[in-house]
């Protein structure tokens, strides 16, 4: 009954309207739907000969797909893997399809700030074009990571949190084109939400779940953490006049191995047997789910401080379109407190202003 009730829910929130009229008063973007890109596939994919892509949780799903269209179409990946064994096995997957891909598999686990700042170090002079915070973790029961955060914030959001600022030098880098200095253009982030963010609030009394826990809670808090964090970014980009681009996006409902990872091991056959039946009538395949995080990586259209998914059926499959995410998503105070908090948990510093009013309601 659990599983059935959490696959209702899921597609109870996609379905609902997000009124925030107040959010889009005065600007260019209608709320609801936009269907600019509804036809968009992967044999879309501009030329990336030349452009370096950081692809965090590579070896596996959306980031899998993501790497190898990615490395079709002539981008130097790194892969960024908890596990390397896993991470250079998907190597090996990738290059069987795309024999000439170039790929570089590189250790780096987010429950582990460590880890993330040696990561950060071993990249320190390589220019990166595109930054992909795609890996996380779903619906697992309460864990923490080495730093002692909750694993599901501290994986999905923190770690993210502390990469990107690390990383931010590395996306302004000039490059050397022939002896002289080029400088590296259309620098992006793009951070991998979910759906299910719509359910999530921000707990700042109790963010790592120590008083009362629920995965599922937990996770959706995680992934409003990524909106949330996608738009503050962005907004401390444009207020500095940097040029990088932050942009949030959504794979819909996709099959890939996140949904048995919180069952995996626990012994319950009936629930996987459940999760594998929805998989198979409402997912999308993991190629498929791919598309968003692709468009917004790529795409010339795709646009700064936006919020892309599928555009199909209650937003769970088709075609990436252009979307308005959940009304708490766009709070302003929210945002800042978070970035404050996260600054405070990580140690992570980014060299951005606080942003002006002027930019608060562009979206």
């Amino acid at each position: 009954m659990e599983d059935s009730k959490r696959i209702y829910i899921f597609i109870r929130i996609t379905v609902q309207p997000t009124p925030i009229d107040d959010v889009y008063e005065e600007t260019s973007f209608e709320p609801g739907r936009h269907t600019g890109c509804m036809s968009w596939t992967a044999a879309a994919i501009p030329e990336q000969t030349g452009r370096t892509i950081v692809v965090t949780g590579a070896n596996s799903g959306i980031g899998l797909e993501a790497t190898r269209e990615l490395a079709r179409n002539g981008a130097a990946v790194i892969m960024a893997c908890r596990s390397v064994d896993r991470g250079e096995s998907a190597a090996g997957n990738v290059l069987a399809d795309v024999p000439d891909a170039t790929l570089c598999v590189e250790h780096c686990d987010l429950a582990s700030l460590d880890s993330v700042r040696a990561f950060a170090e071993r990249l320190r002079d390589e220019p990166i074009d595109v930054l992909i915070n795609n890996a996380g973790t779903m619906a697992i029961p309460r864990r923490e990571t080495d730093d002692g955060f909750e694993t599901q914030f501290g994986v999905n959001h923190l770690g993210h949190f502390a990469l990107t600022g690390l990383l931010l030098d590395n996306l302004r880098a000039d490059r050397e084109t022939d002896g002289e200095s080029a400088i590296a253009r259309d620098a992006r982030i793009v951070t991998v939400s979910s759906g299910l963010h719509e359910r999530g609030a921000i707990d700042f009394e109790d963010l790592h779940g120590d008083r009362s826990y629920d995965k599922w809670d937990a996770y959706a808090q995680s992934k409003l953490a990524n909106v949330l964090f996608a738009y503050e970014l962005e907004r401390r980009l444009r207020t500095a006049g940097d040029p990088i681009t932050s942009i949030a996006v959504h794979p819909g409902y996709a099959d890939t191995q996140l949904q048995f990872r919180g069952i995996d091991g626990r012994g319950s056959q009936v629930r996987l047997a459940m999760r594998k039946l929805a998989n198979t009538l409402l997912a999308q395949s993991a190629p498929q789910g791919a598309l968003p995080t692709l468009y917004a990586a790529t795409a010339a259209a795709a646009e700064s401080g936006a919020y892309y998914g599928p555009g199909g059926p209650m937003n769970m499959r088709g075609s990436p379109e252009r979307q308005a995410s959940s009304d708490r998503s766009y709070d302003v105070e929210t945002a800042r407190r978070l970035w404050d908090r996260s600054v405070e948990l990580t140690g992570t510093e980014y060299d951005l202003p606080t942003p002006t009013p002027a930019v608060d309601v562009e979206y």
